[in-house]
């Protein structure tokens, strides 16, 4: 943890709302993005967000200076879990297109022409609904450490697991992810 998060922590337990601010800021990025990417269709990624800063401000107290961001992961994935709890399922066909298109429509370049920035846009399309078809826990374990480049140690410890499970979690998406994108990509190398 850096000083001027620590010095940030400690400006908010005094009362300075504008140092909560900085650190949201600070972590709005990796940690909205993993949010984003977790979530199913139909659920709030804001929503998540914001129920995550709320319960760790409330749950300030039993943080140990250390690693902020792992922390606010673990609360983060505690908040999906329970929205998924609470969301009913509903059956949509375009359910998997639209969760993957706005993900993938910011993938592609300014700079490359409209034939392979068209091609990049299906890539990523491809890419994100292969990811969002792995098992939950591959799935957060390969978010995790593609998205938020955390260490295994850390991701184990968000997963509540040993770091045995998440490598292996990690090889199982690895090798479900190559499976599937393999016919994409020899038809890409074309």
């Amino acid at each position: 943890m850096e000083k001027s998060e620590i010095q940030w922590l400690n400006q908010y337990r005094k009362g300075d709302v504008e140092a909560l601010g900085r650190l949201v800021e600070r972590y709005r990025r990796p940690l909205y993005g993993f949010i984003y990417k977790m979530t199913s269709p139909g659920v709030d990624a804001d929503e998540i967000f914001q129920d995550t800063w709320i319960r760790a401000v409330r749950n300030l107290d039993d943080f140990k200076p250390g690693h902020l961001l792992s922390w606010l992961f673990r609360i983060a994935r505690n908040v999906i879990i329970d929205a998924s709890r609470k969301k009913k399922p509903d059956a949509s066909l375009d359910a998997a297109h639209s969760a993957s298109s706005a993900w993938s429509e910011r993938i592609a370049a300014p700079v490359i022409g409209p034939d392979r920035e068209t091609a990049g846009r299906d890539l990523g399309r491809v890419i994100a609904a292969a990811v969002s078809r792995l098992p939950p826990e591959q799935r957060e374990v390969f978010l995790l450490r593609t998205e938020a480049d955390l260490p295994f140690r850390e991701i184990a410890r968000i997963q509540h697991t040993s770091i045995n499970t998440s490598l292996a979690r990690m090889q199982y998406a690895l090798e479900k992810l190559k499976a599937e994108l393999e016919p994409d990509y020899r038809e890409w190398g074309r």
